[in-house]
């Protein structure tokens, strides 16, 4: 290997600005003539629109996060009676492809079904009211974990 086997950039000289005008880049040194990006220490941020109300002031804030929230994988009544088994636990679940696999609590809720014929016993988290009505109802338990 020697220099002729080098690609072009590896051979390509600095550029050198402000160091006159045979440089190509002397006097203003490839800034253009005037403005605040032409001076020293000019530099403004991305988000700068000249002084016009920015993006993020222009937006309406809506709402509240709460800090503390919980979240929860939601599964649905209705997709538990699809499964055809009389005892379900949350790795029954997640084996059958009903909730995803993450370090969350399961909640049950009770959308789907209008009436419970099955007798269910469900292991889970949490339950809506509904849903542990619907599923006590027809002789199914309820356990939380």
């Amino acid at each position: 290997m020697n220099l002729s086997n080098l690609n072009k950039p590896a051979l390509k000289n600095k550029k050198r600005r402000g160091k006159g005008r045979a440089s190509g880049l002397g006097k203003t040194g490839g800034r253009g003539y005037n403005g605040q990006k032409s001076r020293s220490g000019g530099n403004i941020p991305a988000w700068f629109e000249g002084g016009q109300m920015p993006l993020q002031r222009r937006l309406p804030k809506r709402g509240f996060t709460s800090i503390n929230r919980k979240e929860y994988r939601i599964v649905n009544l209705g997709s538990l009676l699809a499964l055809g088994q009389s005892d379900i636990s949350v790795a029954a679940m997640e084996e059958n492809g009903i909730i995803p696999k993450k370090l969350l609590p399961v909640k049950v809720l009770a959308s789907g079904v209008d009436e419970m014929k099955v007798a269910l016993n469900v292991e889970a988290n949490k339950f809506s009211k509904n849903a542990k009505k619907l599923i006590e109802s027809c002789g199914g338990s309820v356990k939380e974990i």
